[in-house]
């Protein structure tokens, strides 16, 4: 039983391992992320599995110079895709979206 509490503390302490540039791996430039750019100062990236909404604020922070005051994550499932007569799934992914205070921007362009 101590044995399963030490790896369920050790887990956390692995993901904080993890540096800014491998935590966001790219951002996500869509229609529906330009428009809430603009509008509600949100950026979406795809982000490490293993990240926490803590890890993700600490790397845009470090990696943009912004100040970020909300992190919302969603782990998304792999779609099905046929290739030829063989089929299978994308893999999943996990999806970041960052708002940042109002004074701050991250320009892509």
């Amino acid at each position: 039983m101590a044995k399963a509490a030490e790896q369920a503390q050790a887990q956390p302490a692995a993901t904080s391992m993890l540096k800014p540039y491998q935590v966001i791996l790219r951002p996500l430039v869509t229609e529906k992320g330009v428009h809430r750019s603009t509008r509600q100062n949100q950026y979406a990236f795809e982000v490490n599995s293993l990240a926490t909404k803590e890890d993700v604020k600490r790397a845009v922070e470090e990696l943009f110079d912004v100040v970020v005051e909300k992190v919302r994550t969603q782990n998304r499932k792999g779609k099905p895709r046929r290739y030829k007569f063989r089929y299978g799934y994308t893999k999943n992914w996990k999806k970041a979206l960052v708002t940042l205070s109002s004074e701050h921007r991250i320009d892509f362009f």
